[in-house]
């Protein structure tokens, strides 16, 4: 269960209308390295992390990603809040319009709808903590993209806010990847072990 507090981890004020930003940004909703595809990553992960410290970690995190999630959408939502049908025609948003009008709908910058192929639960420790490290990485480039790209800053600001927490749970994955290996049998466990695949012959 969480607490709900009814404002932004960081303000969003975007005051023109932009939808082919819009267009952008959505990717960090519902693309594959997107806010949403965290949040349901790390809280689905959680139950079966060996470490329960790294699985309130992980709770920590998934909960922070939809704050982040919200940041994006309150975003997109700002950024085609006036829309017109001409600009919507202008800057390509006229397929997304047609579906969708302006609400929020998750998808890739490419127009691709969210689904649970965009991220993994595997039940093991070193598999889904090595998967949150790249994910963070995919979701700090997709960032750094979009900062290349967009140069207002009421949009730069919250979207500099939002890469420096994706270098945040790097960092934190990276140290929970360790405490994990510093939990694992070493003689029976490959990462610890560089001697456990000597002798294994693959097919």
């Amino acid at each position: 269960m969480w607490v709900y507090e009814k404002r932004l981890q960081y303000p969003v004020n975007i005051t023109k209308t932009c939808p082919k930003t819009a267009q952008l940004i959505i990717s960090q909703y519902g693309g594959p390295d997107g806010e949403l595809s965290a949040s349901m990553r790390y809280l689905a992960q959680r139950y079966t992390m060996p470490d329960k410290r790294i699985g309130g970690l992980l709770t920590d995190i998934g909960t922070e990603e939809l704050a982040h999630m919200e940041i994006i959408c309150a975003m997109v939502y700002q950024l085609t809040k006036n829309l017109t049908i001409e600009e919507a025609k202008t800057a390509g948003f006229d397929a997304y319009y047609i579906d969708h009008t302006a609400a929020l709908w998750p998808q890739a910058a490419a127009g691709v709808p969210f689904t649970a192929k965009e991220f993994q639960s595997k039940g093991d420790a070193i598999t889904d903590l090595t998967e949150n490290l790249a994910a963070e990485q995919k979701a700090r480039t997709v960032y750094d993209n979009l900062l290349r790209m967009i140069t207002d800053p009421e949009i730069r600001e919250p979207l500099q806010f939002l890469r420096a927490r994706e270098i945040v749970h790097f960092q934190r994955f990276g140290e929970a990847l360790e405490r994990t290996k510093d939990a694992l049998d070493s003689r029976n466990f490959y990462y610890c072990n560089p001697e456990f695949d000597k002798g294994i012959k693959l097919s």
